[in-house]
């Protein structure tokens, strides 16, 4: 089959490696990356959100399917664009992708399927915000753009001054184009992410994945998009996991459909183990990232297969995933990540090459038979071992191989695992 997979990042290298596990399918990637080429993926220069070329190039191509890896054009409705020409395309509608577009939305959504989630109020005044975290907020607290920001737009406040800090930038400076902010309640407990293929009302759950947004050790310093990724989750055990797909994924996507939203993509739930039981942070419309990286390696049944039945809406008797050894996926950022990133060599392509490890590339380009660094998160690389500390080892000890000049990673990622 001839497939288009749209996006940049290591999210997307990751679908299309599984995509070319069959030898007959030809993968295209828009826009890609440089790093791709090297595993023999098609790169296109059109950008995710340029319909008009990405439709054109599908028919002219004969593209059998679409595949969107990031949120921003599921929610400016790229499917609607491509189904109005009657391109087959795998992902939510823009009505359905407001589950990631409008934390508002998805809250009202929530609280129609009585899924647990945190408390929370919503606000479009800066003054009315203010007066709230002074007069009745509780702290630490969560404060998050209602819009899209690229996985940045979560804050947690520890005190008054800095939540007042947070909320001006949101709603008086306008930070992500933000208009709204949704305050919550802090929720402590142990995050993960359950992921699920959907096809209306029929879903398929993939295998529990943790993620580690913070940029420090010890989950210290600002969030950024995700520095790593485990999968399965040792200490969530596989009562809890069902436990979330019965009370969290199955209200939701059977609420959705009740709504008269007819979702068809990946739903993905960042959840909480709380001492209370499971609550939902977010819901996001498409694959996570970096928890792609580590899920679908884990993948035994065709995933072409599985995105073709979806898209003819034909019901799947079985998924097979892999259940022994454990995937650990550590991302490799430019220094400076995630505020002022420093762009810089990293090394030449055969470093790359003959890395014994696989690497999913993301802010990469070629230069001159070298790479440089083109964006904040830069390449994950990824293994699989029976232990925990035996994938830490190996990525470690190749990571270190490569050239450090202008990159930083977590050396702890799947620490809550040991």
């Amino acid at each position: 089959m001839k497939i288009l997979v749209i996006g940049s990042g290591g999210r997307e290298d990751a679908i299309c490696k599984t995509l070319l596990k069959e030898p007959t399918n030809t993968v295209f990637c828009a826009p890609g990356n440089d790093g791709m080429r090297l595993s023999g993926i098609k790169t296109i220069s059109i950008d995710e959100d340029d319909f008009s070329h990405l439709t054109n190039f599908v028919q002219t191509n004969n593209i059998d399917f679409t595949i969107v890896g990031p949120e921003e054009p599921l929610v400016n409705g790229i499917v609607d664009f491509f189904k109005e020409r009657k391109l087959k395309i795998f992902g939510p509608n823009k009505k359905g992708a407001q589950i990631e577009g409008s934390k508002s939305f998805t809250k009202k959504i929530m609280a129609d399927a009585k899924i647990a989630t945190a408390k929370y109020q919503e606000f479009t005044k800066l003054e009315d915000a203010i007066e709230y975290l002074t007069n009745e907020a509780d702290f630490p607290i969560v404060i998050k753009a209602d819009g899209l920001a690229a996985g940045k737009g979560v804050y947690i406040s520890q005190n008054l001054a800095d939540a007042k800090n947070t909320v001006s930038e949101l709603l008086d400076g306008h930070k992500f184009n933000t208009r709204k902010v949704v305050i919550e309640e802090f929720l402590l407990g142990e995050e993960f992410s359950l992921m699920a293929f959907v096809d209306h009302k029929r879903f398929y759950p993939m295998p529990i994945a943790q993620d580690y947004k913070k940029i420090y050790n010890d989950d210290q310093g600002p969030n950024t998009g995700g520095m790593g990724a485990i999968c399965p989750v040792p200490n969530i055990s596989t009562q809890i996991t069902q436990q979330a797909i019965d009370e969290v994924l199955e209200p939701f996507v059977k609420e959705l459909y009740q709504q008269g939203i007819k979702y068809t993509g990946i739903v993905y739930a960042g959840l909480i183990l709380t001492k209370k039981g499971i609550k939902v942070i977010e819901f996001n419309a498409r694959f996570g990232d970096p928890e792609t990286e580590v899920v679908l390696p884990r993948l035994k049944t065709s995933l072409t297969e599985i995105i073709v039945s979806i898209l003819n809406h034909k019901k799947i008797s079985q998924i097979d995933w892999e259940e022994n050894n454990l995937n650990l996926g550590v991302f490799a950022v430019s220094k400076g990540y995630p505020q002022k990133p420093i762009f810089g060599d990293l090394g030449s392509v055969d470093d790359f090459k003959n890395c014994p490890l696989s690497i999913n590339f993301a802010g990469v380009r070629k230069e001159n038979h070298r790479l440089i660094s083109n964006g904040g998160r830069l390449y994950l690389m990824q293994t699989k071992a029976k232990t925990l500390k035996d994938a830490q080892d190996l990525i470690y000890q190749n990571l270190e191989k490569m050239n450090q000049e202008n990159i930083s990673y977590r050396t702890d990622i799947g620490k809550n695992a040991l």
